[in-house]
């Protein structure tokens, strides 16, 4: 299934299973110490062997490391403030604060500036009004990221007469970046951008022949990685001493701005060690790795969702919670996947669906024990947030839980009876059995923000916002997942039920498809993310539906090993290597 079937390798420490084990590979929690996230051994075992910083001590500890903190950040608010006064500067800051991934520090900062850019965005758009495409291009990205509709009519100035795009723009490289980063942002039936995304992407690729190293490196880092579809958590460090950093040395605030960059980063590094720390001794207390030994046993790559969800050092805790119904995700699916046959699986369901603990008894050992996990799991998130929030998700968390085993049992049956479904039905299905509407609903209610009748109603009936998110980890899990991971799985993919369909088609026409189609989700969920009286979700929730979107390619970029090598490089600066101040 699409989340649960992430099967990277950090380093060496995987082992690959053999045939009567589970088709993805494992990482022991023991290889936690292989990335320093362990400061006394043994890795695993009772709390006292844990070396944890209690939460509410760590900022006093950087004060003391760094006393200059709360005043550095208070003069980059005025020196962000006063930047911001100039329109074109004020781009600059606001770009170059969020792909540092300092932005939560400065929110207040960051959303007046751009509602003053929204307010005369008209202004710009003027086609008598002389502007460059670089400026125009980063205002458009900007509002759009931030949740303002502003029409993708204002690149229409930059075309000519017989609306081609002018063939001055061809020399203009900061120009060409800055219209391929906005084009990343079109919904559906805006022509111009695609127009845009397309011509800008052809000619900066032609451009790295002749342009220098430096700026080749620059350019190349955003064809990789338009902001948009990436997440700046991940790329931040090329920002802070890499070759492929976008910034200009000519501004004065931007070494202010990598200065407290650094400091946050060793900050936050710190963070999340302790929180792996907390989550490996939470999946050793329930002891779900030695009943269940045919299901993984990967808690890292499981904080890793929650952590690339939940981005602001201050969700310490909601990552923590989060990664526990992850890692159910995991083990429900190894449980339709690699163990239980369709008559236990359709009991296991049943129970669900029921949330009936007297319905299991029937079942093997390892389902019973599975299913009381998840009971007391639930019931837990469920007091903690009815605790903290004054409401009581019970009845919601349990429906997800029904509805991702009743996903998981409609391909378990397919399987079983050898059926290849229509490549839609099959799609409709997957987006289920991601287990992207698990994650989202627990996130909504862990966050706590916005919690009503008529919010709750609405993220029950699946949301646009959720339904796009899981077509694109469904949709890239399927575009090479199956060869990558070398699977003889349950679980069928999109490519296998698109040949069926059409007689004659080929892979590659598959794979096509599903590009196509990974690009129609993405215009969805950018329109998803619009602010509009019509979407009663809060912008932290927003903002980690798209961050869940944004670390799906990196968890699915196979080499020909079976590995991740782009995210294993990434989790190793993220976890282990320190910043140079």
């Amino acid at each position: 299934m699409a989340l649960s079937s992430y099967a990277g390798a950090f380093s060496a420490s995987f082992q690959y299973p053999s045939t009567s084990q589970p088709k993805i590979p494992r990482i022991a929690n023991s290889n936690l110490k292989n990335y320093g996230l362990v400061t006394k051994q043994p890795v695993l075992g009772s709390s006292q062997n844990w070396n944890i910083t209690p939460f509410e001590n760590l900022k006093d500890q950087y004060l003391s490391k760094y006393p200059s903190y709360n005043e550095d950040v208070d003069v980059l608010r005025h020196v962000i403030s006063e930047a911001g006064k100039d329109p074109s500067e004020g781009l600059k800051v606001v770009d170059a604060i969020q792909r540092l991934g300092i932005d939560y520090l400065f929110e207040e900062e960051i959303e007046e500036i751009l509602q003053n850019q929204y307010i005369l965005f008209d202004h710009y758009s003027d086609k008598e009004q002389n502007e460059d495409l670089c400026d125009a291009a980063l205002r458009f990205r900007l509002l759009r990221q931030q949740g303002y509709y502003v029409p993708a009519d204002v690149f229409k100035k930059f075309k000519d007469e017989r609306g081609n795009f002018k063939i001055s723009l061809t020399e203009d490289i900061d120009g060409l970046m800055g219209l391929y980063e906005a084009s990343h942002l079109s919904i559906d039936g805006e022509d111009v951008l695609d127009e845009a995304k397309l011509l800008s992407g052809q000619l900066l690729t032609t451009s790295m022949t002749f342009l220098g190293h430096h700026r080749a490196r620059v350019v190349a880092n955003t064809l990789e990685n338009p902001c948009h579809k990436s997440l700046a958590k991940f790329t931040a460090a090329k920002n802070l001493f890499g070759s492929s950093t976008t910034f200009h040395s000519d501004n004065g605030w931007i070494k202010m701005l990598q200065d407290l960059a650094k400091v946050e980063f060793d900050q936050v590094q710190s963070l999340h060690r302790r929180e792996i720390l907390q989550i490996s001794r939470w999946w050793r207390e329930i002891g779900l790795a030695k009943e269940l030994t045919f299901a993984r046993d990967q808690p890292l790559k499981w904080y890793i969702w929650s952590m690339a969800c939940l981005t602001d050092p201050s969700l310490s805790q909601h990552r923590v919670e989060l990664t526990k119904p992850i890692s159910f995700i995991y083990i429900i699916d190894d449980i339709f996947d690699v163990y239980g046959t369709l008559d236990e699986l359709t009991l296991f369901t049943e129970a669900v669906k029921r949330w009936d603990s007297a319905a299991i008894e029937k079942l093997p050992h390892c389902m019973k024990i599975c299913f009381n996990a998840l009971d007391n799991l639930t019931n837990e998130i469920s007091h903690k947030v009815y605790s903290k929030h004054g409401w009581d998700p019970l009845h919601s968390l349990r429906k997800t839980w029904a509805t991702l085993c009743d996903a998981f049992l409609v391909e378990a049956k397919w399987f079983a009876s050898g059926q290849v479904p229509k490549a839609e039905e099959y799609l409709r299905n997957g987006v289920v059995s991601s287990g992207v509407h698990v994650v989202l609903v627990h996130i909504f209610f862990l966050l706590g923000q916005s919690i009503t009748q008529e919010t709750v109603e609405f993220l029950d009936n699946m949301p646009g916002i959720i339904t796009s998110t899981a077509a694109i980890l469904r949709l890239w899990d399927d575009l090479g997942s199956a060869k990558d991971e070398n699977q003889e799985g349950n679980d069928g993919s999109y490519v296998e039920c698109y040949i069926k369909e059409r007689p004659g088609s080929s892979i590659e026409e598959a794979q096509e498809n599903i590009i196509e189609r990974i690009s129609d989700a993405w215009k969805c969920l950018s329109k998803e993310c619009l602010v509009s009286p019509n979407r009663p979700l809060p912008a932290t929730f927003v903002k980690a539906s798209l961050n869940l979107a944004r670390i799906v390619p990196l968890m699915y970029s196979y080499d020909d090993n079976q590995r991740l090598p782009i995210l294993e490089q990434l989790m190793k600066s993220m976890f282990y290597e320190s910043v140079p101040m």
